[in-house]
């Protein structure tokens, strides 16, 4: 079973920063892709970023500007780092990975909280 282990997440004033990382655990996958999914109550779940094998990222059009996914294959761990951030930013941010083989992954979820 495939493991995502997201940490970084807290308690942020607006314009404030933080980086969430996403360390693999358990059995080995190739990854088609890997993104950052959020989360509101109420609300569904919106992808905020997303990386390709060849390294290409897309973002959310309300996180343009503000937000880099990265990765570092050594230590086989993707980050969010979330600049400038806005209580609209509120959310449980899950790291998700797309297999090869058409199957996704989700980690467990790490709580954002930008403060009005």
């Amino acid at each position: 079973q495939v493991q995502l282990v997201e940490s970084g997440g807290g308690l942020v004033q607006p314009g404030g920063s933080l980086r969430l990382s996403c360390a693999h655990s358990g059995s080995r996958f190739s990854i088609n892709a890997m993104g950052w999914y959020r989360q509101a109550p109420g609300k569904e779940r919106e992808l905020v970023a997303r990386i390709t094998r060849g390294g290409s990222t897309n973002y959310a059009d309300s996180v343009k500007g503000r937000f880099t996914i990265s990765r570092d294959n050594a230590k086989k761990t993707v980050y969010l780092q979330m600049n400038s951030l806005k209580p609209e930013d509120t959310a449980v941010y899950y790291c998700n990975a797309a297999s090869i083989d058409s199957l996704d992954y989700w980690g467990q979820g790490t709580q954002v909280t930008v403060s009005s």
